[in-house]
C-alpha cells in the first residue's frame, strides 16, 4: 500500500497530553524532543500534517507546529476526524497517530493506525503498531522510524538522511 499523509494528533502525540495552567488560563504544553527532526525524515515519501482539538490551547499549538516546524495544523474536534480526513484524503492512502478515545474511530477507517504506548486503551487495541514511547517522549520519532520501515523495509539512518531534506531545516529551538 502506497501511503501518501501521515496525519498527528497534537495533544497525547507530540505533547505529553498534560495542560498546564496557572491562575490566567492555559499556558503551556509540552512538546517532546527528536520529533521534528524525525518526521523531517518522511518529507520525500508523504505530506504530513497535524490536527488538534483543543480550542483554548491552539494557539499554542498552532506556535509550535506553523511557526516554529513550518508543518499544516487545523483545529479538528475530536468527533469530527474521520469526516474531515475522508475530506480531504482516500482513507486508505492515510497513516494516523492519535492517543484519545475518540481516535479509534478514526483508526478503523485509515490505512495504517499508530497509537503512543500511553494511548486510551480502546485506542491501543485498535492499533496497527503501539509505540514503546509516551506522547510526548520520542513516541512520534519511534513512529517515523517504523513507518520508514513500512516504506523502506529496514531502517537505515544514513539512507534516511540522504534522502531528507533534514540538513536544512531547524526546529526552531
Amino acid at each position: 500500500m502506497a501511503y501518501k499523509v501521515l496525519i498527528l494528533d497534537v495533544d497525547g502525540v507530540m505533547t505529553d497530553g498534560g495542560f498546564y495552567y496557572s491562575e490566567n488560563g492555559k499556558v503551556f504544553k509540552k512538546f517532546g524532543p527528536d520529533d521534528n527532526d524525525a518526521l523531517s525524515l518522511l518529507d520525500p515519501y508523504m505530506e504530513i500534517r497535524f490536527i488538534s482539538g483543543d480550542k483554548r490551547g491552539f494557539r499554542i499549538s498552532e506556535k509550535r507546529i506553523k511557526r516554529d516546524m513550518k508543518r499544516k495544523i487545523d483545529l479538528v474536534s475530536t468527533i469530527n476526524r474521520l469526516s474531515w480526513i475522508d475530506e480531504r484524503y482516500n482513507l486508505s492512502e492515510v497513516i494516523y497517530m492519535g492517543d484519545g478515545i475518540f481516535d479509534s474511530l478514526v483508526f478503523d477507517k485509515v490505512g495504517y493506525s499508530i497509537a503512543p504506548s500511553n494511548s486510551n486503551q480502546l485506542t491501543i487495541d485498535k492499533a496497527k503498531y503501539v509505540t514503546k514511547r509516551n506522547g510526548g517522549d520520542r513516541a512520534v520519532a519511534e513512529a517515523v522510524v517504523h513507518v520508514l520501515e513500512l516504506i523502506n523495509g529496514k531502517f537505515d539512518l544514513s539512507k534516511a538522511l540522504s534522502a531528507s531534506s533534514i540538513n536544512q531545516r531547524t526546529d526552531g529551538m
